[in-house]
């Protein structure tokens, strides 16, 4: 019976066990969106997670939505990444990273020139982003135009390179929690009438797009996807038929042979029945067709939940995100079924080491 610390080979990435780090943006980049040395401690202190996935990072300047986030589009960041891949594979962990553009969830002031965010849609989202002056209601976007979505395209195939050229061992393409490609996703917030909006397959084109160009450019073995396909995350309401939706996206890119789909079961952090859905029939469109391919959960799991999914075959890996922060030899307490350390709400974005590389590792003295 496959067992949550089993080894694994997903692609063309290979993992010493099958729980994995889930993305967690924490805000504390340098100038110029550069990772920094503690940036490299804080993943380097998680190396024994199976797999860490990054932060969200944006793939250019207009993707950008939070105060002091990364970026991995100059050769800067590249070279600050570098620092943290190295350090991660010499403590002898895997890490991927997170390819990101906001949206609308954003506000003029984090963007070049101070302009307005860009969408599927004009309409603005309700809810607040992180600046300067702390939590901020975010800014009114504008539609995207036709004759732009070849640049988009093109400056996530440009991350993706610049990741593999930072050594992360693959890419997470985030099309989830009601950024920009869950904003061409649903018809809830996607009111496009060309060929980018109206019927399921339009409104599926800017993904499957971003997803071929970047196979193109490193191999679909090397790559994955975050879905979230009930969540109402940054004012994404639900489509009128999820289902439909996300099968459809699902089936169109299983043939690719990526190396992992990541589905957030519920509403990103919070109740994991928000609004229903089969789970199991979005699996099975996935894993007919792309046997390789490994199919992660996430959101809410215990650790009795994690065991159980993946000896079930219900699930290839577990994402776990909070509990990485304050427990960062997680896998550990896991096998040992130890006592998780709380979080301090306090710290989780911007700030120093407080809250960030100072979680003691079980037995040690905290900092």
């Amino acid at each position: 019976m496959t067992t949550l610390f089993d080894a694994c080979r997903f692609g063309d990435i290979t993992t010493a066990s099958r729980i994995v780090m889930a993305p967690l943006t924490r805000d504390r980049a340098g100038p110029g969106q550069v990772p920094t040395q503690m940036m490299a401690t804080y993943y380097t202190q998680r190396a024994s997670a199976g797999l860490i996935i990054t932060e969200a990072t944006q793939i250019s300047p207009e993707g950008q939505g939070y105060l002091d986030t990364p970026g991995i589009y100059s050769p800067a960041q590249v070279a600050g990444w570098r620092r943290v891949t190295d350090a991660v594979h010499a403590a002898g962990g895997k890490i991927v990273i997170q390819l990101w553009h906001v949206g609308r969830i954003s506000h003029v002031s984090l963007l070049p020139n101070g302009q307005p965010p860009v969408s599927s849609t004009a309409r603005r989202a309700a809810g607040k982003t992180f600046t300067a002056a702390g939590f901020e209601d975010v800014s009114a976007p504008r539609a995207l135009r036709l004759d732009e979505m070849p640049r988009v395209v093109a400056d996530y195939r440009h991350a993706a390179r610049c990741a593999i050229d930072a050594g992360f061992d693959g890419v997470e393409v985030h099309g989830a929690n009601g950024y920009l490609l869950e904003q061409f996703l649903r018809d809830s917030i996607n009111d496009r009438t060309d060929a980018y909006g109206g019927p399921k397959e339009n409104r599926a084109r800017l993904l499957l797009e971003v997803m071929n160009a970047i196979a193109a450019e490193i191999g679909a073995g090397r790559m994955g996807l975050r879905l979230s396909p009930v969540t109402p995350a940054n004012d994404a309401q639900q489509d009128s038929d999820a289902q439909g939706l996300y099968n459809h996206v699902v089936e169109q890119l299983a043939p690719l042979k990526l190396a992992f789909v990541h589905v957030v079961e519920g509403a990103t952090g919070g109740a994991r029945d928000v609004a229903p859905f089969d789970y199991a029939a979005l699996r099975s469109r996935f894993k007919h067709r792309n046997g390789h391919g490994g199919w992660m959960v996430n959101n809410g799991y215990t650790r009795q939940m994690a065991l159980d999914v993946v000896a079930s075959g219900e699930a290839d890996l577990v994402a776990f995100g909070k509990p990485f922060i304050s427990n960062p030899d997680l896998v550990r307490r896991l096998q040992e079924d130890a006592p998780l350390a709380a979080l301090n709400p306090k710290t989780l974005y911007g700030g120093g080491a407080e809250g960030y590389i100072d979680y003691p590792a079980l037995g040690a003295t905290p900092a």
